[in-house]
């Protein structure tokens, strides 16, 4: 997620008057195999940032499909917002929600709300990070159809490396600490511009949830090479 200064600098005002107050960017990915075997795959993100004074609001989606000989065998999409508010320049608090929707994992819906503290400990022109805690409320549907519902204990890890001008490194980390079930995500991505705007960014996502029904695979993973373009 995006992260802010709180009391930017007359600089840092202008900078942000020249550039607006929003950002984002918009991917979409598709790979058709055809002969012996018939292989699809879709994959589409967005991301759409807004800053204004100390708040930061990113909002996100995604969407992931896939098929064998005409035969779904993926079909995942989420969406998220996350707001923070900056304390000092390191220091920040959020206010997040995030939905997911899997109908081939162990939980076909989960939607959790969480609020906490974050904290970023670099912040240089290569490399940035931060992390955050927090606590907040989980409500999930397993895939038998029975409903879940946790106080949950979150926590997140955001890594960015700034390989050169045109290439970037990024890793985020997302845990979910509930008494029925820890989900995990990871997403690493490596991108490289092309052209102005447009990138070729390839990403790896491996989810796990911790408990689910016998017969069901705890982690899912996904392997995406998308076109993006930045706004």
């Amino acid at each position: 997620m995006v992260a802010l200064i709180a009391m930017p600098t007359l600089a840092q005002d202008e900078a942000e008057e020249e550039s607006g107050p929003w950002s984002g960017n918009v991917s979409f990915g598709f790979l058709s195999t055809s002969g012996n075997t018939e292989n699809s795959n879709l994959n589409g993100k967005l991301e759409v940032g807004y800053t204004t004074g100390r708040w930061n609001h990113l909002f996100d989606a995604y969407a992931i499909n896939a098929s064998e000989s005409n035969v779904t065998t993926t079909k995942a999409h989420g969406a998220g917002w996350k707001s923070e508010w900056n304390l000092s320049e390191h220091n920040f608090l959020f206010g997040q929600l995030s939905y997911r929707e899997d109908r081939f994992s162990g939980f076909p819906t989960q939607f959790s709300q969480a609020v906490g503290y974050g904290r970023r400990f670099i912040d240089t022109t290569a490399h940035t990070l931060s992390a955050e805690a927090g606590a907040g409320a989980r409500q999930s549907e397993r895939a038998d159809g029975v409903d879940e519902n946790d106080f949950i204990v979150s926590g997140g890890l955001n890594y960015k490396w700034t390989i050169s001008e045109s290439a970037n490194f990024t890793q985020d980390l997302k845990i979910e600490y509930g008494e029925n079930n820890t989900f995990t995500e990871s997403i690493s991505a490596v991108s490289t511009n092309i052209v102005g705007a447009l990138a070729l960014v390839v990403s790896y996502t491996i989810r796990n949830n911790s408990d689910v029904l016998p017969g069901t695979v705890n982690t899912d993973t996904f392997t995406a090479l998308s076109l993006e373009y930045g706004f």
